[in-house]
């Protein structure tokens, strides 16, 4: 316990000085960030049994998520896909050059399977940097009267929503625990907790999207997506874990684990997030909304 009380007394005020810097001081610690859940990811996936370079998704992470950032605004989106779309396939075929170099093909194609893994999972992080990204198309933002910029709204949004998942989740698993749910992948996980949880979170976003002024049918049906995906996130990282033998991802952060067991939930949360409000947006541009 006094571990975690010394991680989070560092960790939370750097946490918050970075999130008000903005960027590209944000966008830097996302790309950080990413590079260390990178990391960790390739210690599991060579632990759960396939190969990994140990250089390219430390590379490759952060690069997406600085790339990303760059190209979200509306006048470059239209460049988004001619830089992200091919660095995604770079990433496959460096990782298939790597995988020639072994003399078994099976150990070759495991460490095309595992580098291209440990290299775009976490890179999933990028669309929390294309939130902050937005900062550049309108600073109009509001949240109870504090002006903030639309792209930082949209991360706290993500982030609060997240969190309040969790530790709704947890409260009503432990004190009304009813029904395994997805037990052979995470023994504590119930539905009480899974249910709590989403319904909380949905709460939240609501409240939080009327903050911004913005509509609150919008933010609960935001916050169910964010919700859904969030737990898919916290299971995709469990069942990793579990292919590893591994109970937490890593020991970067004494007494928490490790930054992948910190951030899994928004490695799905943060790209579901992103498609919904671009579908919205493409149905209100043609006039469908």
């Amino acid at each position: 316990m006094q571990q975690r009380l010394i991680s989070a007394a560092v960790l939370v005020p750097v946490v918050v000085i970075v999130f008000l810097l903005g960027p590209p001081v944000l966008t830097l610690g996302v790309a950080l960030l990413a590079a260390l859940v990178a990391y960790e990811t390739t210690v599991l996936v060579r632990k759960a049994g396939l190969n990994s370079s140990p250089w390219l998704p430390v590379v490759a992470a952060p690069a997406f998520v600085i790339g990303f950032a760059w190209v979200v605004g509306p006048e470059r989106f239209p460049t988004a896909w001619t830089i992200v779309a091919p660095g995604v396939a770079l990433v496959l075929l460096l990782a298939a050059i790597l995988g020639f170099r072994q003399r078994d093909p099976a150990d070759g194609f495991r460490t095309w399977a595992g580098t291209s893994f440990a290299s775009l999972y976490p890179s999933m992080l990028a669309f929390v940097s294309a939130f902050v990204g937005l900062w550049a198309v309108s600073q109009d933002g509001r949240l109870f009267g504090y002006a903030l910029d639309t792209g930082r709204l949209l991360v706290l949004f993500l982030v609060l929503t997240v969190w309040t998942l969790d530790s709704a989740a947890y409260v009503a698993g432990r004190y009304h625990g009813r029904g395994r749910f997805m037990n052979h992948i995470s023994p504590n996980k119930t539905w009480s907790g899974a249910i709590g949880g989403t319904l909380a979170a949905v709460v939240v976003a609501t409240i939080l999207f009327a903050a911004m002024g913005r509509s609150p049918i919008g933010g609960a049906l935001l916050g169910l997506v964010v919700a859904i995906f969030a737990q898919a996130g916290d299971l995709a990282e469990s069942m990793l874990k579990r292919a590893a033998g591994a109970k937490d991802s890593g020991t970067l952060i004494p007494g928490h684990g490790g930054f992948l067991d910190r951030v899994d939930s928004f490695l799905f949360a943060a790209p579901a997030m992103y498609g919904a409000l671009t579908i919205v947006s493409l149905l209100r541009a043609g006039g469908w909304m």
